[in-house]
């Protein structure tokens, strides 16, 4: 399928109206594929993506779980098959890894360990071979450069992994960065994914604050109705102390959208908004309390927000001169975040 030129302009066609939450628009494009390949790996994957922008979070709770799960597995399934994998070996491969990424995204992000291990475990061999095939499909670069980039980044920032990680071949965390670069601009399936993780990476682990707000802006300009890239955008530009610039895309967002996960974040980032720009306290204290109690549902999909929101609580216990609830708030939202240096100070 991946070789057939016309297939491939109408997924990337596909692909982008998913992003942009045009679901209908995308799900038409998607059948009309998977007539021309019926039970083809691709459609599986293709099903899969679609779930999980769809029903964004999807949580161990969520009603598209199973079929989420199950449409990826056939698809690693079909991909196992010999009279394909030996036929489209690239093809193969890179469905195969995507549809092994997404699963152990979903996992990661859901604290689901016991599924993680076993998933990460078998998907190595794959992720390896990987770098054999970046000139068949630019899609290969964003697994190579998660490679190069976290076998030396993640250890880095935590250091009780550096046994472990000192047991696979090393990686370069320059050439990760131009990998995912290049996935970016060249995938079919991950251009999204690739800038989305560039300003994560840039956030989190670099500290480069500037450039992960590049690399936000780029996934609004390319994707203006989807509000998940919009508040990944407004952090970023919260981080940067761009208040304004924040605030306008704040009051762009419909409140009651009917996604809770997001609803919540705007009551959080509102509580930010309070705080830091109009120093009205009062206010800020009441969005992060009402942002913490709407994001529970979340669970640990929801530990960042639910993070800096406490942050914010105890900053405010600070100004009231509460040492002791500033003391208990700072702890919990500390206790809940990934990189302990993005606390809105």
């Amino acid at each position: 399928m991946l070789h057939d030129t016309v297939a491939v302009r109408r997924i990337k066609e596909g692909v982008d109206y998913m992003y942009n939450l045009e679901f209908d628009k995308a799900e038409k494009i998607f059948s009309a594929v998977e007539k021309l390949y019926p039970g083809h790996p691709v459609y599986y994957l293709l099903k899969g993506i679609y779930s999980y922008w769809e029903k964004y979070p999807m949580l161990p709770t969520s009603e598209a779980r199973e079929s989420f799960e199950n449409d990826l597995r056939k698809c690693i399934e079909l991909c196992s098959d010999e009279s394909y994998s030996e036929k489209y070996e690239a093809e193969s491969l890179l469905t195969n890894v995507c549809a092994r990424g997404l699963l152990l995204l979903f996992y990661n992000d859901n604290d689901l360990i016991i599924k993680v291990i076993p998933l990460a475990t078998g998907t190595y061999k794959y992720i390896r071979r990987s770098f054999d095939f970046v000139s068949s499909f630019a899609d290969f670069y964003y697994m190579t450069g998660i490679y190069n980039y976290y076998r030396e980044a993640y250890p880095r920032m935590n250091p009780i992994y550096k046994p472990i990680a000192s047991l696979f071949p090393p990686g370069d965390i320059v050439r990760g960065l131009s990998e995912l670069g290049k996935a970016a601009e060249l995938s079919i399936f991950l251009k999204a994914e690739s800038y989305a993780l560039l300003s994560y990476i840039y956030t989190g682990f670099e500290n480069d604050f500037i450039k992960a707000m590049l690399y936000s802006r780029i996934l609004v300009d390319k994707y203006p109705a989807n509000p998940y890239f919009k508040a990944l955008h407004i952090k970023n530009l919260m981080i940067i102390k761009e208040y304004g610039q924040a605030e306008n895309l704040i009051k762009s967002y419909r409140y009651k959208s009917g996604n809770k996960f997001l609803d919540a974040q705007i009551l959080i980032f509102n509580g930010i908004l309070q705080e830091k720009k109009y120093s009205n306290y009062s206010l800020a204290e009441k969005y992060y309390e009402d942002g913490i109690n709407a994001i529970t549902f979340a669970g640990d999909f929801g530990d960042e927000f639910t993070g800096y929101a406490y942050l914010g609580l105890s900053r405010i216990c600070d100004i009231k001169g509460d040492k002791t609830g500033k003391k208990a708030y700072r702890k919990k939202g500390i206790d809940l975040l990934d990189f302990k240096k993005i606390t809105f100070d």
